[in-house]
């Protein structure tokens, strides 16, 4: 496994802090690390509600990334509670795909940490509703 795969980790296992915010609302089962096509690495945890609002913690790093300027996915990692098998769910992968419909089967995704087990998004999502 590479070192940009380690760092990925380590950035999702530090913001990684399962947590009851309110009788409503839980944050940080999941922690999500995105590198982005410039080689920075942004964080984002899950919040879930009991009203459906919540969001997974690959959308809220793709998020931070694109409210710091940026817009291009390199790789995913995500961290569940158990640190096992680990995936971004369609939603996350539409979201992706959205932001690079032309590029999106190139992002590399992190599915298992401990086994270093990878796809692309492409494999994972073959084909796109729209294209």
């Amino acid at each position: 496994m590479d070192k940009i795969w380690k760092e990925m980790y380590e950035a999702a296992k530090a913001v990684l802090s399962p947590r009851r915010i309110s009788d409503y609302v839980t944050a940080g089962e999941v922690a999500a690390a995105v590198l982005s096509k410039s080689g920075k690495i942004y964080t984002g945890v899950c919040i879930d509600t009991c009203s459906t609002l919540g969001i997974c913690a690959e959308r809220n790093a793709i998020f931070n990334m694109v409210t710091n300027g940026e817009q291009e996915i390199d790789r995913v990692l995500c961290i569940a509670p158990n640190e096992k098998k680990c995936g971004p769910c369609g939603a996350c992968r539409e979201l992706m795909v959205q932001l690079m419909p032309d590029t999106y089967k190139d992002i590399e995704i992190m599915l298992n940490y401990v086994t270093g087990e990878t796809a692309t998004l492409g494999e994972l999502t073959p084909y796109w509703w729209i294209g």
